[in-house]
């Protein structure tokens, strides 16, 4: 029980953190008045967290890094093809180029950013260095929630009651939760768009999401806990 509440709570506060790191825009993005990701940071989460969840959950039986890092590589690919797309959008459908007005200079590209950022937006679809981020974000997520499903795999499985089937299904869903309430929160934390953590907002929001995080996963590995005692 106790390696499932500190690998609750670690887990979690790497999802949490992991948040900060992915390149949201909301509404504006979807407008192509701001750059990131079209969409909120909840949802984004919950999506790349799913993924992980189900290709951590295809390797069920194999050793703990394995699952680990099956989860990881399955939330990269899902936001990996998620911000190709979005870019593939602006470009070819709107006609405008990944470009932010954060920064002055993409500093793995080395562009200018502002001759390419239209008049009267703040950049629009996802510029390198925030592809990169988003990548690195979805990356921590998908430790986080693996290594929450192997500890809450692992719990159940000891019970010797279930069959590994049930194990695996109650274990995935318990994992997802996670996502949920650990993406509301770093979303308050961020409060609005962010554009990786190249940004100048990452800086001042980073702590206070990690803190805030922190506490909540001590909040859900007391419930979880709880859930998994009583099944």
């Amino acid at each position: 029980m106790i390696e499932l509440l500190i690998s609750i709570i670690i887990g979690s506060t790497i999802i949490g953190i992991g948040v900060h790191f992915i390149p949201v825009g909301g509404a504006p993005a979807a407008l192509s008045t701001t750059a990131g990701i079209p969409t909120g940071a909840p949802m984004i989460t919950i999506g790349m967290g799913i993924t992980g969840i189900l290709a951590a959950t295809s390797v069920i039986g194999q050793p703990e890094y394995i699952i680990i890092l099956s989860g990881a590589i399955g939330s990269m690919i899902m936001m990996a093809v998620t911000m190709l797309f979005s870019n593939m959008i602006h470009v070819y459908g709107v006609g405008v180029p990944p470009a932010s007005a954060n920064f002055e200079k993409d500093p793995i590209t080395g562009f200018q950013q502002e001759p390419y950022v239209s008049p009267g937006t703040t950049g629009h679809g996802i510029p390198t260095i925030s592809f990169v981020s988003g990548l690195i974000g979805s990356f921590l997520g998908g430790i986080g929630g693996s290594l929450a499903f192997w500890a809450i795999y692992n719990e159940l499985n000891l019970k010797q009651v279930y069959s590994t089937m049930a194990c695996g299904s109650v274990s995935a869903i318990l994992a997802i939760m996670l996502f949920f309430v650990i993406a509301v929160v770093a979303s308050y934390n961020i409060g609005g768009t962010i554009q990786g953590f190249y940004d100048k907002k990452f800086k001042s929001k980073i702590i206070p999401g990690t803190i805030s995080c922190f506490i909540m996963s001590i909040i859900l590995a007391v419930v979880y806990a709880l859930i998994l005692g009583g099944l």
